[in-house]
């Protein structure tokens, strides 16, 4: 039977399961990869489970989230994060290196390879033909012991692609454009597939923007065929002999297909506070800009930064507009000093950042306030960028330097004619040497811990009802970044769960946690596609550790979901969205834990006397690993029965 790219990839890693969409599968990984902002979790539950070596093919911690490294603890974490990948067997990536999913795409991503990550944008390397997904640490951490990696299996669209880019449009319109049309929920439970005549057009670079901020959409991934484009790419990177050829066989089935014409797009930009407020940029001309920020895992390859740097020569940035640039690898920095387009950067008034993630995680590089900030990153959740009342735009390299040129936003069609798009340099200069090779048998490493380090916390198994109080009821589209933010302060103590959680909703609850721990048991409630955003575990964690035991929403975003179960927090689904209205902060609610079958509904009973009926999508495995405590409980008790 003829099969899709993502069909081939999943039906040659298949463990277990049915591959018809809705069924749960259980997956072989190949590659795993980390970042220290929820990397550090994943290496202190990877060592919980015992392993004395990672069993993957290839996994790499990489350093690129928190790299300022203010006070004890970022170095301290960083430390240990090395000393854990020499122990282990991983693959080490030094602060400053540059950011994980621009790094893994030059150097270890393959076409048709299995990749998770614990970060929700490592679907980046769907742009040379890699299935891979974003997940939270735990499930990473299984990952790397060896285990198969469960999900639900995915429908999969078509993104028929027709004709080339024209203009000013470029790879980052594509992703607005699907954005704007099929909004931050539109992709859950599905992987988008690109094909069509117009994939040929795209390099590798250009489809990994697409593929990463299908994140965005909520996508379990998104992924591109691995053609000739990609045999370039990987020869261009010294790694032919990664390159396989991955197409759809001719005839193969889709459960959707979108088309897009490329020749039809124009320059977009999504506006505050969502990545789906998606509008054309010459809708927005005479809006004044106050910052642009350049780079980040979406738009920091070489193509994109010499697109700015030829568009900068001769010309000096507005001095009313701080501009920022952070080059997504020291591979890609060496490049545009090679071709000598470093000092047009340079020249133009652009401030150089480290290769790092920076300003997209509010880690540095915050606007003024009530600031417009023009970025080529992949969010613009409210108070993401450390200023929260600045307005943040999410736009194109292009559109980035034309408004840093500018001051302000202008109509594409006073431009002039448009640049082409730049194509990797003949000799590109490795940085392999950067990256730390664990030796072959780590066993006499000493795994070094600072104080800031503490112990994995362990949770009680479900053996009851449960007797709860409302501790916030928040509205549609809640982010893991509302739940959890981000930010030097706060991700600085990612290793430390009772620290981190005195931050849970403090951007939009101050007192949630003095509430939390003032109650035994507590319950969110939220309306649609709660905890979108990143993978970041510890909106999940942290709750749990404050007390919460269910989330009560209209829907749930995939990852954050599947966070919420490896803590065992039950995530409930309204059968009545209207029932919403039913919940009252601080309102006590009866769950009957005991009585929750897969798919079945139950009735929470409130304080008022109401009975608010709720159902689960949840497998028998999950509601096992719920009433466990939790993933990690769960696998100890299973590996303890196995013995």
């Amino acid at each position: 039977m003829p099969q899709n790219v993502t069909q081939k990839i999943i039906s040659s890693h298949l463990v277990s399961g049915n591959m018809s969409a809705g069924s749960e599968i259980e997956l072989r990984i190949d590659q795993t990869l980390t970042q220290d902002a929820t990397g550090t979790m994943a290496c202190l539950q990877f060592e919980a489970l015992g392993v004395d070596r990672v069993k993957t093919d290839l996994s790499v911690s990489y350093v690129d989230h928190n790299t300022l490294q203010m006070g004890f603890r970022n170095p301290d974490d960083h430390r240990y994060l090395k000393t854990v990948a020499e122990k282990y067997g991983m693959v080490f990536s030094p602060a400053g290196t540059g950011i994980c999913h621009q790094l893994h795409l030059e150097n270890f991503g393959k076409p048709g390879a299995t990749l998770v990550g614990s970060d929700s944008h490592t679907p980046t390397a769907g742009g040379l033909g890699s299935l891979a997904m974003g997940a939270g640490g735990l499930s990473v951490a299984l990952a790397m012991a060896g285990e198969p990696y469960t999900i639900t299996m995915p429908k999969v669209v078509r993104v028929y692609l027709e004709g080339e880019l024209t203009g000013w449009a470029s790879a980052k319109d594509v992703i607005l454009h699907l954005l704007g049309k099929l909004t931050v929920k539109g992709g859950v439970g599905k992987v988008f597939e690109y094909a069509g005549p117009g994939v040929a057009s795209l390099s590798v670079p250009e489809r990994a923007v697409i593929t990463n901020m299908g994140a965005e959409l909520g996508a379990t991934t998104s992924i591109f065929p691995s053609d000739e484009n990609t045999r370039e790419f990987l020869t261009r990177m010294d790694r032919p002999q990664d390159w396989t050829e991955l197409v759809a066989d001719e005839g193969a089935a889709y459960d959707e297909e979108i088309r897009i014409t490329l020749n039809d797009l124009e320059p977009l930009a999504a506006k505050p506070h969502m990545p789906d407020q998606v509008v054309t940029v010459a809708s927005l001309a005479g809006t004044k800009v106050n910052q642009v920020a350049i780079g980040s895992c979406t738009n920091s390859s070489y193509a994109d930064l010499a697109s700015v740097a030829n568009l900068f020569a001769g010309k000096h940035v507005k001095f009313e507009t701080d501009t920022l640039i952070s080059p997504g690898s020291k591979q890609v920095l060496k490049m545009l000093t090679r071709e000598g387009l470093l000092e047009n950067i340079i020249d133009s008034g652009a401030r150089l950042l480290e290769c790092s993630c920076g300003p997209c995680i509010g880690m540095g590089g915050s606007p003024v306030s009530e600031g417009v900030s023009v970025r080529t990153f992949n969010r613009n959740f409210e108070g993401r960028s450390g200023t929260k009342d600045a307005q943040v735009y999410l736009v194109s390299p292009l559109t980035a330097a034309m408004a840093a040129l500018h001051g302000e936003f202008t109509d594409p069609a006073t431009w002039g004619k448009a640049p082409q798009v730049p194509v990797l340099p003949d000799t590109i200069p490795s940085i392999r040497d950067q990256f730390i090779f664990p030796p072959e048998d780590g066993s006499a490493v000493e795994v070094v811990r600072g104080p800031n380090i503490v112990p994995l916390e362990q949770f009680a198994a479900v053996d009851a009802d449960i007797e709860a109080n409302v501790l916030i009821v928040a509205e549609d589209n809640i982010t893991t970044d509302h739940i959890m933010p981000a930010g030097a302060v706060i991700t600085a103590l990612r290793s430390n769960v009772p620290a981190i959680s005195e931050h849970v909703f403090e951007r939009m609850d101050a007192s949630f946690a003095t509430r939390a721990k003032s109650i035994t048991n507590g319950i969110i409630v939220a309306g649609e596609n709660y905890g979108q955003g990143s993978s970041r575990e510890h909106a999940a964690l942290a709750p749990r550790h404050l007390g919460v035991r269910a989330v009560v929403a209209k829907s749930f975003a995939r990852i954050h979901r599947a966070n919420l179960v490896n803590f065992g927090i039950l995530p409930l689904m309204l059968v009545d969205k209207e029932a919403y209205a039913e919940f009252a902060q601080e309102q006590s609610v009866t769950i009957p834990a005991l009585a929750l079958k897969p798919g079945e509904p139950v009735e929470l009973v409130l304080q008022t006397g109401s009975r608010v009926s709720v159902t689960n999508d949840l497998t028998q495995k999950e509601l096992d690993i719920i009433r466990a405590g939790g993933l990690l409980n769960y696998v100890r008790f299973s590996k303890r029965r196995e013995a």
